[in-house]
């Protein structure tokens, strides 16, 4: 089963993410901050990251960044979910594997989700 950590600062947000998710058979890991994202993946292994852009203290881009200069992180996938800081993912290629806009549509989140945790050669 795959892990999922969802970071965002809306605690609404994190649990409607996480019961779609596990809705569909991931197993969630939830954060509402990038510091608390961060002591999260220290301990925990996870398949992917869905963040949020706009939270304090440290935005979903500069975790992004912090998460593709560790080796451990490079590779993990990365989606973020945003409003208005949607156009602002896109015009980072690399950085995040995929850009959802919020409100989000569940069957498009979850299909984005199946596509990046597919094994490789399906």
């Amino acid at each position: 089963m795959s892990t999922i950590l969802v970071v965002d600062d809306e605690y609404l947000i994190c649990d409607i993410l996480e019961l779609v998710l596990e809705d569909a058979g991931y197993q969630v890991e939830k954060a509402t901050s990038c510091k608390s994202a961060l002591e999260i993946l220290e301990k925990t292994r996870v398949d992917m990251v869905i963040t949020d852009f706009m939270m304090p203290g440290m935005s979903g881009g500069e975790l992004a960044r912090e998460l593709r200069a560790e080796p451990d992180f490079k590779d993990l996938p990365i989606i973020l979910m945003s409003g208005a800081q949607a156009s602002v993912g896109r015009e980072c290629p690399g950085l995040f594997n995929e850009v959802l806009e919020k409100p989000f549509e569940p069957e498009k989140l979850l299909a984005v989700v199946n596509q990046l945790l597919a094994p490789a050669g399906e």
